[in-house]
């Protein structure tokens, strides 16, 4: 936001003078207006310009705009870099607030809240993203999936102007989005409002279509220029013990596909789910809402369970039970459905290759447990059928620097690289669309200036004042439990979001407080005579007193 008049020039260390009849203290220092990375942005896997976002919100009435018009402005800022605010709202672990330098006075700012309802905000008003280009490119592109990193891709690429044709092995799009969050997270008229954005930016999909089996693979690479595969991981995996084909037995994925699908599953009165992750804390939620006593096991402790912390409080709060240091080791069947489980008692060893304790069995501490339904949510995988060749020895797909596989022109991203989360996915998408533009362009891929961090210790803490967290409401875990389809939490109205925008310190960056040309007493520090341009350091007047940086706020200005 700022910049100096001066060309930086090297400079000494601190030195003193009389500095005129004032005989106030001088140095060889002058001041510096160093932009920072803030931690959000810092800790979002697809870099999204959060900061710049909120401060849109938190600055439009002191710069004369409507909050329409601020959220509005917000919204484009955001849809440069993913096409998914109203999903991602609902489903990220927000892994952007746990490093926000707001914890240290009241609470991170609810940066998912306002992400909720600024995409909402969107979809309300039927706003349209912007266009790189108007101009409509000849090299065709395919993508192959339709999850969250073949759809964003897809995105990135029409927003360039190319012909983009994305095909799908099941029945609609969206992947884990769709067949792996339940609609009590994700409405799936949420997920279709925003998938047909894409699809009105002239995206061509092709549904139902199996590449290898409806499409040769052979004519993908003669039709079109470049290949982005984006399959995901729809196969769990097997619990690999004695009974488990009974025919109540499900993995995670496959349950919740057939939930998601528009299936009824009768899973009885008592259900048993396996596994500590989102998979595993979804279906057990789902299964409390078809009517069951639920169960998980977890072969850890609750510190180690990688489920998101908000998902394992709403199943608590719904009544379901998890045992942990306990895993099933078989399955005794009646006829041919499971009806009791033996689970072996665990404790915690060394650390493994994740970084988390290895669980030991207890030798000889086993117990039963009577179930209706077992449902195993250990993990899952990725369907290679076809793509065999993108297969590198016993691993996954690879990928270089530049997101390409292997192959020539094929490139590739998301679970089918490795099990992440949906925003690590988005990223996958929006690198490869701009990595396949410089591959048919020639041009070098935009890359991001280096920025140093900022943190809480370097900025002036005490000048922000109290402004407590945004409460997301939610309906009473009664009601909750009476829907498979009722979305739990609400999104935030705009001034509930707007309100949280003003709680965001501008960390790194100018926010025009004044605070520096205030505190300048040489005139050095030029302030803008119109609002929102950037501050200005007139050198020569600087005899380097340093005010201004000891009392920025959000420490954007060092002293060299």
């Amino acid at each position: 936001m700022a910049k100096v008049v001066k060309k930086k020039k090297k400079l000494g260390g601190l030195g003193r003078s009389s500095g005129g009849a004032s005989g106030r203290e001088t140095s060889d220092l002058r001041p510096y207006l160093v932009e920072k990375i803030p931690p959000c942005i810092n800790t979002c896997p697809n870099q999204n310009q959060i900061r710049e976002c909120l401060m849109i919100v938190n600055k439009a009435e002191a710069y004369g705009k409507t909050q329409e018009q601020a959220f509005e402005e917000a919204w484009h800022r955001w849809m440069e870099t993913s096409p998914f605010p109203s999903v991602c709202g609902r489903v990220c672990p927000h892994p952007c607030e746990t490093e926000c330098n707001r914890a240290k006075l009241e609470g991170a700012v609810s940066i998912n809240a306002f992400e909720r309802a600024l995409g909402d905000f969107g979809l309300d008003k039927g706003l349209k993203p912007a266009r790189l280009t108007e101009e409509t490119r000849p090299e065709k592109i395919a993508v192959i999936g339709s999850g969250p990193a073949g759809l964003t891709a897809a995105y990135h690429l029409a927003r360039r102007g190319y012909p983009v044709t994305v095909f799908e092995a099941f029945p609609k799009t969206g992947g884990m989005l769709r067949y792996g969050i339940p609609d009590y997270r994700l409405p799936q008229d949420i997920l279709d409002a925003e998938v047909q954005r894409i699809v009105d930016m002239g995206v061509e999909l092709k549904t139902n279509t199996i590449i290898g089996k409806d499409v040769p693979y052979e004519d993908l690479k003669k039709d079109y220029k470049a290949i982005f595969v984006g399959i995901g991981a729809h196969t769990g995996y097997s619990l690999k013990i004695d009974g488990e084909d009974a025919s109540n037995v499900w993995t995670g994925t496959d349950f919740l596909h057939r939930i998601n699908s528009g299936e009824m599953i009768d899973v009885g009165a008592k259900v048993v789910v396996v596994g500590g992750g989102d998979t595993a804390i979804d279906a057990a939620r789902v299964s409390r809402r078809l009517g069951a006593d639920v169960t998980i096991l977890y072969r850890r402790t609750r510190n180690e369970m990688p489920a998101i912390e908000e998902e394992i409080e709403g199943a608590l709060a719904e009544g379901v039970t998890i045992e942990y240091l306990a895993a099933p080791v078989a399955i005794t069947k009646t006829g041919d459905v499971a009806s009791t489980i033996t689970c072996q008692r665990m404790q915690l060893g060394e650390p493994d290759s994740s970084g988390r304790r290895r669980p030991v069995p207890i030798e000889g501490d086993t117990y039963e447990l009577a179930c209706t339904a077992l449902i195993a949510a250990i993990s899952q995988q990725p369907d290679f059928t076809g793509f065999e060749n993108l297969i590198e020895g016993r691993d996954w797909i690879k990928i270089d620097e530049h997101m390409k596989t292997k192959v020539e022109s094929v490139f590739a991203g998301g679970d089918n690289i490795n099990l992440d989360i949906a925003i690590t996915a988005i990223y996958h998408g929006r690198r490869a669309a701009e990595e396949i533009h410089a591959m048919v362009t020639g041009e070098v891929p935009y890359k991001p200036e280096e920025r140093k961090l900022i943190k809480a210790e370097n900025m002036m803490m005490a000048y922000y004042e109290q402004r407590q967290r945004a409460t997301v409401k939610e309906l009473p875990p009664e009601e909750r439990l009476a829907t498979l389809t009722g979305e739990i939490a609400s999104t935030l109205t705009l001034d509930e979001a707007t309100n949280e925008a003003l709680r965001c310190m501008s960390c790194g960056k100018c926010f025009d407080c004044g605070t520096c040309w205030s505190f300048c007493q040489d005139n050095a520090i030029v302030k803008p005579l119109v609002k929102g341009q950037p501050y200005k350091v007139k050198m020569d007047y600087c005899i380097g007193c340093k005010k201004c940086a000891e009392n920025c706020p959000c420490g954007y200005i060092e002293m060299h």
